[in-house]
């Protein structure tokens, strides 16, 4: 489906081959994008320090090269020009102990966006679901939610918090044992945390492609964050695929619009630029 001017134009979650778990060009995403209706996308490739060596990921996964990722890319946005606005950005992976190591790498290059997320519980990614070994799900995703918290305790070099119920897209039930109302405690204090140091957060339209029948995090989630004062939400489908780019964005600005929000937020050299929902 080619979006039009009633949706949302602006895909703001990507990956490419520059991130380990995608070998697809940046050229092909764009032209993916291109024929999707997308006017502006932000490349946001994955850059998780100290993710655990894997056997089929390697010795350092989801680390890349950032001075040959901006050459390409900066050639890339001036051959666009005119049919795309394309962005440069990055999703850092956030653990509590990284402070120090995201603000020197969010810092040292001129990103036009930052996207912080969590990946990991205790070294531990969900997608491998070792980490509900003998574990409920609701155990594992409180877990979670509390280790968001520890990061924002300790990290604030990001503008926008990724997918924020990551977690409940590989519990061994997903939903059946998440709602905003069971982890409020903890989903409260994370969205006061972002509210008040002015950091957004991120629509993932991924899982709707998981197969949660919702987005990530949960629109009850996006609107307690509207009613807490928060105004900066971006709308990303997370592809790592051509196909997948734009992913249910046809669905997008209602769910925004029956979450309290009249805008939705595009990125400029680490700025907020706030258009309105269509």
């Amino acid at each position: 489906m080619r979006l039009d001017n009633s949706m949302i134009q602006s895909d703001f979650h990507m990956h490419t081959e520059f991130s380990t778990d995608s070998s697809v060009s940046v050229r092909t995403m764009l032209d993916a994008s291109v024929e999707r209706g997308l006017k502006t996308v932000c490349i946001t490739d994955h850059l998780d320090v100290d993710y655990p060596p894997d056997e089929e990921l390697g010795d350092a996964p989801f680390l890349f090269d950032l001075e040959r990722y901006f050459s390409e890319l900066t050639a890339l946005r001036e051959e666009y020009s005119g049919k795309l606005d394309v962005r440069i950005g990055v999703e850092l992976g956030l653990q509590p102990h990284l402070g120090k190591t995201c603000g020197e790498l969010a810092g040292k290059y001129p990103f036009d966006f930052v996207i912080g997320s969590l990946h990991l519980i205790h070294g531990m990614d969900p997608y491998y679901g070792t980490i509900f070994e003998g574990r409920t799900d609701a155990e594992v995703y409180r877990e979670a939610f509390r280790e968001t918290i520890r990061c924002l305790e300790n990290i604030s070099s990001f503008d926008v918090l990724g997918h924020l119920d990551y977690v409940v897209r590989y519990g061994r039930c997903q939903a059946q044992e998440y709602s905003y109302r069971e982890f409020a405690d903890e989903i409260d204090e994370i969205l006061k945390m972002l509210v008040s140091a002015g950091k957004g957060l991120e629509m993932n339209m991924a899982g709707i492609k998981y197969g949660l029948g919702f987005t990530n995090p949960h629109p009850e989630v996006l609107r307690r964050y509207r009613e807490l004062g928060g105004e900066i939400v971006t709308v990303g489908a997370d592809a790592h695929q051509p196909e997948h780019t734009a992913y249910a964005f046809e669905k997008a600005g209602d769910i925004l619009k029956s979450c309290g929000f009249r805008y939705y937020t595009e990125f400029d050299r680490r700025r907020p630029v706030f258009l309105p929902i269509p």
